[in-house]
């Protein structure tokens, strides 16, 4: 039992320490105020996304590949499918 337990907290500490280091979509104004301590390392894009939440997971793994810390999101569209585009960048 002690090991069962064991190993459900280390995959739950594992999954929660990888979210925490995924790329973090931040608005613009957000951004306005920390701008300084990043800079632009790309741009990525999803489209054929059935909803925010699918597109939004989809740029934060782009980003992630990318290397980036937070995306800022540029462009969006959504006839019949969510389209996005955003920059990624990094901590200095």
């Amino acid at each position: 039992m002690n090991k069962l337990l064991a190993i459900a907290f280390t995959l739950l500490a594992s999954t929660w320490s990888l979210s925490a280091l995924s790329a973090e979509m931040m608005t613009k104004n957000e951004f306005k105020k920390v701008q300084s301590q990043y800079i632009e390392i790309g741009n990525i894009s999803t489209s054929g996304e059935s909803d925010a939440s699918a597109a939004k997971a989809e740029l934060s793994k782009k980003a992630d590949k990318l290397g980036g810390d937070i995306y800022i999101l540029s462009s969006g569209n959504t006839n019949n499918k969510i389209h996005g585009t955003a920059k990624v960048y990094k901590k200095k």
